[in-house]
């Protein structure tokens, strides 16, 4: 599959940009190819240099206000300085990594609702930095992020949206400022807990999977979270039951915290 974008750069007159993904579909880890096509406009232009820049939507919460930004957390320079002559071709292959902790965009072979993650082509001329707009690519779910998810739907919690938060999870090694939370409704046996939001941190030989429960609160209670936490080897992750694996965490958690 190739996704071209043709735009104009730097404004009237300027370079144009084309980039062309081979294929947009990758896992965290991953590489995604393909070659940006820089067209040179009305003018001589001097290109200090190109980026490849990874994009998402990130919510940030502050002490008194919640917003949403676009945060670049991966950043690739594919060219250095050249001379762009007027109406030239100038193409540049590029090879771009994934960062294993990279977000999914898709569950169950369908984009996830709210995640929105893209490359920006970013060109660098004198005194200017034009960053691009975002060519979509889809992030998919490793075979062991993967066999989880199922067994969650398998064990009949239904998918209510996913976005990704600023911020650190406590005692968890983090390469990216932000995590993302997929969240799940739960099914009526599960019935004290409100919302289920699972998150991925992965390396290159295992993953920590992160369970928050929110606790559904009563006439006369508060609701409050408790957390879950394990190590998923990918080698052993094929060859387990999931859903009894799962079933155990979620009703010790439960326990624990009085869930049930």
């Amino acid at each position: 599959m190739v996704f071209k974008r043709l735009r104009q750069a730097m404004g009237v007159g300027g370079p144009s940009i084309e980039t062309v993904l081979h294929d947009p579909n990758t896992l965290p880890g991953g590489v995604v190819t393909g070659e940006i096509t820089i067209i040179g406009g009305e003018y001589d232009s001097d290109i200090l240099g190109v980026n490849l820049a990874l994009r998402t939507r990130v919510e940030v919460e502050t002490s008194d206000s919640e917003y949403d930004t676009n945060r670049t957390y991966a950043k690739v320079p594919v060219s250095g300085p050249f001379k762009l002559d007027d109406g030239a071709r100038y193409g540049i292959p590029f090879q771009f990594p994934i960062p294993w902790e990279a977000p999914l965009t898709h569950m169950y072979g369908h984009p996830l609702h709210g995640m929105n993650v893209g490359l920006s082509t970013e060109l660098e001329v004198a005194r200017a930095l034009d960053p691009g707009d975002l060519d979509p690519i889809a992030i998919h779910p490793l075979p062991a992020q993967e066999r989880i998810l199922a067994a969650f739907s398998n064990l009949g919690f239904h998918f209510r949206g996913a976005d990704c938060e600023q911020g650190h999870i406590h005692g968890v090694h983090q390469e990216l400022p932000f995590y993302q939370e997929i969240e799940f409704h739960p099914p009526h046996h599960y019935n004290g807990i409100n919302q289920l939001e699972v998150t991925f941190v992965a390396n290159p030989h295992s993953m920590e999977v992160i369970l928050e429960l929110d606790k559904r609160g009563g006439l006369f209670t508060e609701g409050h979270d408790a957390f879950s936490r394990f190590t998923v080897d990918y080698a052993s992750a094929q060859h387990t039951a999931w859903e009894q694996e799962l079933d155990g965490f979620l009703q010790q958690a439960g326990r624990r915290h009085g869930f049930f």
